[in-house]
């Protein structure tokens, strides 16, 4: 895991924002982790939301299409539905006065009686139904019932009468005529027998009556419904564009059959329009923003919602993971560093420790000659005659000898530490070991004014193990709890025989102890509680500790409780039972 990290770490500096001389900085530069942090933080963020806002792109898009079709599609068949309404309406009107037309013959009509008759039932059908005229071939308007004074109005030049004669039934634009009040006419034309000519049957309705009927025509699609014709003029009032026989602005021409949609990117306005069968009008239904409807405005909302709620969770999510990974990956080169540094001061001390080892080889010679020369000189006064202060002389030359004495050993114990480290078995007497690690660690404990106390069980059986790896767990252990005690601390040191196959060592201080969860951890790489001050550790002492007692065969057992001490036990076989390489090696 730590190495993914440091692996992810060293790629983006490399390829996002280190610069050639930023390199020789520290690597626990803080500048450098604030651009690291940033720039972390600015990837995620781009991708985590790069297809989310994609996403939803083209989900506005999609539902904007889907919307779009819907739209059209109930405008077309609203306008389908309008149209066939009018039309129906037209054509019962126009069935009406072809039946008046056809039932009825000239003279009937000419009738003012008759002709008022006609007209009142017609008038019980359909209320909007103005006034009923009779106009002979010439186009001289023969009878008339209703409310204006129009008989003997001529007609022959109007462009309706015209059309009429040529299709037999025919419905008008909306027209002011001689009455200057905007209507339109169904008219029905009939032959006359032996070629006397044509005769035409006319109702006028008033375009309040086609405005009226065209506002009961309810269309859910569309804001505005209205009837034009081809020249654009309005046939009946608008919402948008006005009265009747004004002009629309975006008048377009639609197909001959059919439905015809027209749509106004500028302002998202849609039309639908058709031609009337049998009439010069044209429907044309309106429908303003047709997209932002209400359908649209609830999507977008709720779309809204969600991508600020992701948001804010992925930022959340995006904060807390790039923190996490930026103080790994510093408390890794933190700890690269400590170990760096750490490896670099221990091979100091294994060059000194060689030339000491070196320096305690070459003093043994000379060393050798002083203890020769000084028993020489000894056992010459012994033999010699008495003199004045021989007892003097004696013991100064017994002080020599014992000084070389205690440096043959202080060398002895070097050469000893920097013997090979590789695993050999070999005889150890555990007390004499364990006497060997005091002596390198008594003169701390004394500067220190910690008490050493010292309880070994006598007549100990002979262990077969590794004498350097004893001696470092050891000295790890002891020293460990000497940083551990305070002033006048106690530090007690036992060996016992545990059992017929093990030998216990037990080292216990009377320190500040460590809590159950850091025993927990305490033989795990790297993890230390000595983070501040001259003591600060690696965190890898009691990790080599506990490994080498288990590469030797035996146990070590740490017991603490907070406030009354630390106590390790440490349990080896009377045969070290050796593994891996070094037991291939062994054997």
């Amino acid at each position: 895991m730590i190495s993914k990290i440091i692996k992810l770490r060293d790629w983006l500096l490399e390829s996002l924002f280190m610069r050639s001389h930023e390199t020789a900085e520290s690597l626990t530069s803080h500048g450098r982790y604030r651009r690291f942090r940033r720039t972390l933080f600015l990837v995620m963020l781009t991708i985590s939301l790069l297809p989310l806002l994609t996403t939803v792109g083209l989900s506005f898009h999609q539902y904007r299409s889907l919307l779009q079709k819907e739209e059209e599609a109930q405008l077309a068949w609203n306008a389908e539905s309008a149209k066939k309404t009018i039309e129906a309406f037209l054509e019962e009107l126009q069935g009406m006065i072809v039946f008046v037309a056809a039932d009825y013959t000239p003279e009937e009509l000419t009738s003012q009686r008759k002709l008022d008759h006609v007209l009142t039932n017609l008038r019980k059908r359909h209320k909007g139904i103005v006034d009923l005229s009779v106009i002979d071939s010439e186009g001289v308007q023969q009878g008339y019932a209703g409310p204006y004074n129009l008989k003997g109005k001529y007609y022959g030049d109007r462009s309706w009468f015209q059309a009429t004669i040529a299709r037999r039934a025919y419905i008008s634009n909306v027209f002011l005529g001689y009455r200057k009040l905007p209507h339109f006419v169904i008219a029905a034309g009939k032959e006359l027998p032996q070629g006397g000519g044509y005769w035409v049957v006319r109702v006028s309705i008033d375009s309040e009556t086609l405005d009226k009927f065209i506002a009961t025509i309810n269309s859910e699609a569309s804001d505005d419904i209205f009837l034009i014709d081809d020249t654009g003029e309005l046939q009946t009032s608008s919402r948008y564009y006005g009265s009747t026989r004004g002009k629309t602005p975006s008048f377009f021409t639609p197909k001959k059959t059919g439905i015809t949609l027209h749509i106004n990117p500028e302002n998202n306005n849609m039309m639908a329009s058709c031609y009337i069968e049998g009439t010069p009008w044209i429907l044309v239904l309106s429908k303003k923003g047709y997209i932002y409807g209400r359908n649209w405005s609830a999507f977008r909302n709720q779309t809204i919602l969600i991508v600020i709620s992701s948001a804010i969770l992925v930022l959340l999510v995006i904060i807390r993971t790039t923190n996490l990974l930026v103080n790994r990956i510093f408390e890794t080169d933190r700890r690269r560093e400590t170990i760096l540094s750490e490896v670099e001061h221990t091979s100091k001390l294994a060059s000194i420790g060689r030339l000491a080892a070196g320096v305690a080889h070459e003093i043994n010679n000379p060393l050798a000659i002083v203890n020769e020369k000084a028993g020489l000189m000894k056992d010459i006064i012994d033999a010699g005659d008495e003199f004045p202060n021989k007892g003097k002389f004696l013991h100064q030359i017994n002080g020599v000898l014992d000084a070389v004495n205690r440096c043959k050993i202080i060398t002895h114990r070097l050469l000893g530490f920097a013997r090979r480290m590789d695993v050999a078995r070999e005889p150890v007497r555990i007390n004499d070991l364990l006497q060997e690690v005091i002596s390198f660690v008594d003169k701390e404990a004394l500067y220190r004014g910690i008490r050493l106390r010292i309880e070994l069980a006598a007549n100990l059986p002979v262990i077969n193990s590794d004498r350097g790896q004893l001696q470092q767990v050891f000295l790890n252990i002891i020293n460990n709890a000497i940083e551990a005690v305070e002033q006048d601390g106690l530090i007690v040191i036992s060996s016992r025989l545990k059992d017929r196959q093990n030998i216990a060592v037990v080292i216990q201080d009377n320190g500040p102890g460590i809590s159950a969860e850091t025993i927990k951890h305490i033989f795990e790489p790297f993890f230390t509680t000595k983070t501040n001050g001259a003591h600060k550790g690696t965190g890898l002492g009691l990790s080599i500790t506990y490994g080498l007692v288990k590469k030797l065969g035996g146990e070590i057992v740490v017991d603490s409780s907070v406030g009354t001490g630390t106590t390790f036990t440490v349990t080896l076989p009377l045969e070290a039972k050796l593994t891996g390489r070094e037991e291939n090696e062994d054997s």
